[in-house]
Formats: structure tokens, sequence, C-alpha cells
């Protein structure tokens, strides 16, 4: 059985999509069978699609957005005039139809939510005064951490899930925590760590069609970087998130060596189990490739081939053709 990756049309709720169909083909017979696993890559690549196209929240934002309000997948259900389970639902995947999906997005926004609170006719009044302050509690946060906030958005880019972000919004803080685990299993160069964000971002969406922390990458000349690297590095060195060395070499350049602090570990519980795993497979492969030699393989891949004529930012499709891990 071999498996084979073709570009197929699938339709769902009326939409047309065109996606890397996987299947195993057997040689012999030419019969054409799908795993549990492969499903969930073809139909996940046919439901991102419709996300993006149609702006559906993803789960991860979903549930993020109730959990900031401290209320349960029923309460929110409650609140935005859901059928009981519905949030809750849409949290383990179910796509929310366009109207329900404004809704969710309308409560991000703390002032939106104290609006519906206040409609809400099942609510008792001390319940609404208990989410309400909670409400207002984010706002002042907000407005007390704006810059803050302001400069992660700039540092990672304030975009919203796409194929060019792995269909995940940005995430700060479990990109510093890539950092901080490249750093204290590899100790590597900064060469060297864009590598290693590549591989495990796209490794990921080879596995699940999601990365891992929602940043884009470039085809530069040495090879695939993460959008803005420098000014982040910087940035998590200052905030002593991580130590960055510098180092003279014989040949008269230098190089920036990435290590951990003691005092600084690394927060595994940010992350699922796959995320972990394949964190721990990249940083097993890699483990004593050379930086020269981890540009020279971030080369064979067609993700740098394809877009590092115009130094594009590359779309995470490209994960489906990795060919080093």
């Amino acid at each position: 059985m071999i498996l084979t990756k073709e570009r197929r049309s699938m339709v769902f709720r009326k939409e047309t999509f065109e996606i890397v169909f996987h299947y195993y083909k057997c040689e012999d017979s030419g019969e054409q069978f799908t795993t549990t696993s492969l499903d969930e890559v073809n139909m996940n690549q046919v439901y991102n699609q419709y996300r993006d196209k149609f702006n559906i929240p993803f789960s991860d934002e979903i549930i993020k957005i109730r959990e900031k309000y401290g209320l349960s997948a029923a309460k929110m259900s409650e609140i935005l005039g859901f059928g009981v389970n519905s949030y809750r639902q849409y949290e383990a995947g179910e796509m929310p139809s366009t109207a329900n999906a404004k809704l969710i997005q309308m409560v991000d926004d703390p002032k939106k939510f104290i609006d519906m609170v206040e409609l809400c006719g099942t609510l008792d009044e001390k319940l609404k005064e208990k989410y309400i302050q909670k409400a207002q509690l984010l706002v002042e946060e907000r407005k007390r951490n704006i810059f803050n906030l302001n400069f992660k958005e700039y540092l990672l880019g304030n975009h919203l899930a796409d194929i060019y972000s792995g269909y995940r919004n940005p995430n700060f803080e479990k990109f510093t925590e890539m950092v901080v685990y490249f750093s204290e299993k590899l100790q590597p160069f900064k060469t060297k760590m864009n590598k290693l964000l590549f591989y495990a971002d796209f490794l990921m969406f080879k596995t699940s069609c999601f990365s891992i922390s929602g940043v884009r990458y470039k085809a530069i000349d040495m090879g695939p970087v993460p959008h803005n690297f420098q000014s982040i590095f910087e940035f998590l060195a200052n905030k002593e998130e991580i130590d960055i060395y510098t180092t003279e070499f014989s040949q008269g350049y230098t190089g920036e060596q990435f290590k951990a602090r003691k005092e600084r570990p690394f927060n595994a519980s940010l992350f699922s189990e796959t995320e972990l795993e394949v964190l721990e497979k990249v940083s097993t492969v890699f483990k004593t490739t050379s930086t020269n030699d981890i540009i020279e393989l971030s080369h064979l891949e067609e993700a740098w081939k394809k877009n590092e004529k115009d130094k594009s930012v590359i779309s995470y499709e490209y994960a489906f053709e990795l060919n080093q891990i």
C-alpha cells in the first residue's frame, strides 16, 4: 500500500474546495483506501478553507473566548441564545452557522459581551452582575496592557487564521515556549533555531492541518524563517525568557547561540500531546545536525524552493511535501 497524494475537489455545504487528498493505493489491484487519520487530514483541509472563506472562528478561538469570562459552555450558549449544548459542540469542532459565528466573534469584545449579558432574559441578576464585573475587569486589564498587546501583535502580526498561518491565530505565548524548548534541548545557533521552528510548525500541520504557533514563515536565502524573527528573539532575550550568547568564529563571522535559563523552564501545559510529540521529534531528528547542514536540508524542501525567488511567505500546504522529517 503506497501513501498517495493528489489534488481533488470536495463539496461541503454546497461550496467546492480543492485539497491535497491523501489515500493509500494498492499497487496490485489499484484499489484506494483511507484510514481514520487520513480522513481527518482530508476533511480538516475542507473545514479550514470553509472557516477561512466565511470568517468562522476555529475551535481553539471559540474555547479561548469562553474561558476568558470564566463561563461554562452551557452558560455561554444561554447568553448567546444558542441551544444548551451548541457552544460545547462548536468547541469540539462542529461548524457553527455563519450567524452564530458572528455572535461568537462579537462577544470576544468584553463590551459587546456585557451587552449580551444585559439582554439575556434567563439569567438571574446576581449572575448578570458577576459576569459583567468580570468583563469590566478585562476591559481595564486590556487598557493597562495595551502597549504589550500591540507590540506582540506587531512582532507576530495580527492576521486572522489562514493557510499562511497554519489556520491558527498568532500565539505569542506558544511561540515563546517553542523557542524555550529548543534552547533547552539543543542550544542552537539562531539560523538553526529558525529551521527548528519551521519544521515543528510545518510537521504539526502535516499531521493535523493546524500549525502550533500560528506564525508565518518566509523563504529567505538562509532558509525558511519566522516573520520578524530578529525582533522577536531580541524581545525574548530582553524579557529574560532565554539567553543569547555571541560567539566569534575564526572565519571572521559571529554566531548567536540560544540557551535556556535555569529559572525559566519550558511550560509544557500550553501544548497538546500531539504538539509535544512533534517538538520532541524535531529535536531528536536534528539533534546532531549542524547549522550548515540544516540550512542545506531546508533548501531541499519544496516550501523553500517554490518561494525563495520572491522571498515569499510560505503556504502551509507545502507541509504535505516535507521530505526531511
